[in-house]
Formats: C-alpha cells, sequence, structure tokens
C-alpha cells in the first residue's frame, strides 16, 4: 500500500516537473526569439524604404533624362533652323551678286567709273580659302576705303595658274572670288548688289607660268572698288597691294 503512494506521489511530481519544464522552454523560446523577428521586421521595413527611395530615384533620373533629351533635341531643331535660314540668307546673296565676263556689260556709264582702291589676296594651289593674313589684308581694305565710301561698285576678279584644264580653272576663279564676296559682306554687311564677280580662269595672267613663284601670282583674287564719283571727293587714290606671298 505505501509502495503504491510512493509510486503516485513519484509520478505525480514528474508530471509536475515536465509541465513545468514544457512553460520555461515555450518562454525561453518565446524570449530568444522575439528580437529576431523584430528585427526581420525592421529589415523588412527597411528593405520597403529603401526600395521607395530606388524608386523614386530612378523616376527622378528617368524624367531628368527624357527633360535632358527634349531640351537636346529642341536646340537640335533651332539650330537646323538657324542653319537653314542661313543657308537660304546665303543663297540670296550668292543670286545677288551679279556675275560677268566684264563690267562693260552690266554696269551703265562705265567710263565714268574709276578705280580709288584695290586689294590682292593669293591662294594655294587648287584651293579656294583665305588665310588669316588674306582676312587682314581684306580688314584693312574695308575698314580704310570701303567703310567711309558711298557711291561704289567693287569689281572681284579672281584667276588662276595655267595647270589643269580650262573648264577646271574657269570654275576655280570664279569659287576664289566668291569666297573674298562671302567674306566681305558678311563681316562689313556689304551689300551683294555692290559685287561683280569675273572669274577669267588661266586666261588673264599677271605674271609668267613658266616659274613657281609667276604661277603663285597668277592664283589671286583682285578687288577693285570704283566710284563715278569725281576724284577727291571721296576716297583717296591710295592703293592697296598685296606683297605677301601665297601660302
Amino acid at each position: 500500500m505505501i509502495i503504491r503512494r510512493f509510486g503516485f506521489v513519484w509520478m505525480a511530481a514528474a508530471l509536475v516537473a515536465a509541465g513545468v519544464t514544457g512553460c520555461a522552454t515555450k518562454k525561453y523560446v518565446r524570449t530568444q526569439t522575439a528580437p529576431i523577428i523584430q528585427h526581420a521586421g525592421k529589415l523588412n521595413n527597411e528593405t520597403a524604404a529603401n526600395n521607395r527611395r530606388i524608386y523614386e530615384v530612378n523616376q527622378n533620373a528617368q524624367e531628368g533624362i527624357a527633360k535632358a533629351q527634349n531640351a537636346a533635341n529642341t536646340a537640335n531643331e533651332n539650330a537646323q533652323k538657324a542653319g537653314q535660314a542661313a543657308s537660304t540668307a546665303q543663297s540670296a546673296a550668292n543670286s545677288a551678286v551679279n556675275s560677268a565676263n566684264s563690267l562693260d556689260s552690266v554696269v551703265k556709264g562705265l567710263d565714268k567709273y574709276h578705280q580709288v582702291a584695290s586689294v590682292s589676296v593669293h591662294f594655294a594651289f587648287a584651293k579656294a580659302v583665305l588665310t588669316p593674313k588674306d582676312k587682314e589684308k581684306l580688314n584693312h581694305f574695308a575698314t580704310t576705303d570701303l567703310e567711309p565710301a558711298q557711291n561704289y561698285i567693287l569689281e572681284v576678279t579672281g584667276g588662276t595658274d595655267w595647270t589643269g584644264p580650262r573648264q577646271y580653272n574657269d570654275q576655280l576663279s570664279e569659287q576664289r572670288a566668291r569666297t573674298v564676296v562671302q567674306y566681305l559682306a558678311s563681316k562689313y554687311h556689304i551689300s551683294a548688289r555692290r559685287f561683280y564677280v569675273i572669274g577669267v580662269g588661266k586666261d588673264e595672267y599677271v605674271a609668267t607660268n613658266q616659274t613657281a613663284a609667276g604661277r603663285a601670282q597668277n592664283r589671286r583674287v583682285t578687288v577693285q572698288m570704283l566710284t563715278n564719283m569725281p576724284s577727291g571727293s571721296g576716297n583717296s587714290n591710295q592703293t592697296a597691294q598685296s606683297s605677301m606671298a601665297p601660302e
């Protein structure tokens, strides 16, 4: 009887101990896992916030790129319009320039005109490009002789050496003359109708074509300022001639 009671008591104690241990284990688990759960939740919130910021930055970047592209497109369109306008203006100026084999056929009363100033510039072989020194000479001619003048016309004669076919040289000589016209007209706002362009090719040479120095002198453009004003009432009779060797 005593043994049975003792066994019962032992079993009851075991059950109580087991229950206490189970409760303690659950409490321990909750104590240990709660901070982990809270930290995981915090990480999730931070991740979500980071994702939102990344999305916002990406949206702002896309909007910035779109605005920059629109601005670039607008600038490109404006540049194209400006280029077209400049091309149109240049075409109009070229069409207004008088072209002739001589002034006799286009200027009435040419015998009443006389030269009051002139300037010559020279070009490299097969070229129609002004050098900085050429531009300096044209600048001096324009500021000294053209700007103070009123009634005048400009005879712009382009020439070449005898190298190459006739048709090529005729075109090159006129191209050189028009290069000078374009420079003077655009920089000093001279009306295109004052210019008379004459391309003489290789026919009218000013020096021998037998030497390199002579051929260099023939690759030229000469601008003559002519006026029908009486002598002494306008520009002086000083003539600005080129002494620069072609480059």
